[in-house]
């Protein structure tokens, strides 16, 4: 009989494995896929084995494949369309910038005016003066 001491200490060539769900990206996805697709049965179990990969995954990952080419091929080509609210924003904006233009002419027109009106006022008392008239 195996005493107890006969415990051998683990391989450490053998690499612990994650808990954690593994993620894989979609450049490896398309790689592995592209592979996979060029080799006959034997060397496709070679693959999934190599890579730590089942079946599904594969079947899974061209099913993603295949929605995301009839997603890019169901999406309408050219500019998408403008939100309605940016183009409300940009013509409130463009309203904002018109009347601040018209306020800074109205300010101009009502500076002049009280200039004129004090040259006038100025101009109507000198000449009463002149004239002989005290006001």
């Amino acid at each position: 009989m195996a005493s107890t001491n006969d415990h051998q200490a683990p391989d450490p060539q053998v690499e612990p494995r994650s808990t954690a769900p593994r993620r894989y990206s979609a450049a490896y996805k398309a790689k592995i896929l592209a592979e996979y697709e060029t080799l006959d049965k034997q060397d496709k179990g070679a693959l999934l084995r190599r890579e730590g990969l089942y079946p599904s995954l594969i079947t899974n990952w061209r099913q993603q494949r295949a929605k995301g080419a009839e997603a890019a091929l169901a999406a309408p080509s050219g500019r998408q369309k403008a939100d309605p609210r940016e183009k409300k924003i940009a013509r409130l904006k463009s309203q904002v910038a018109w009347l601040e233009n018209e306020l800074g002419k109205a300010r101009t027109v009502i500076e002049v005016q009280g200039k004129l009106s004090a040259l006038l006022d100025q101009l109507a008392t000198d000449s009463a003066t002149r004239n002989g008239e005290t006001t």
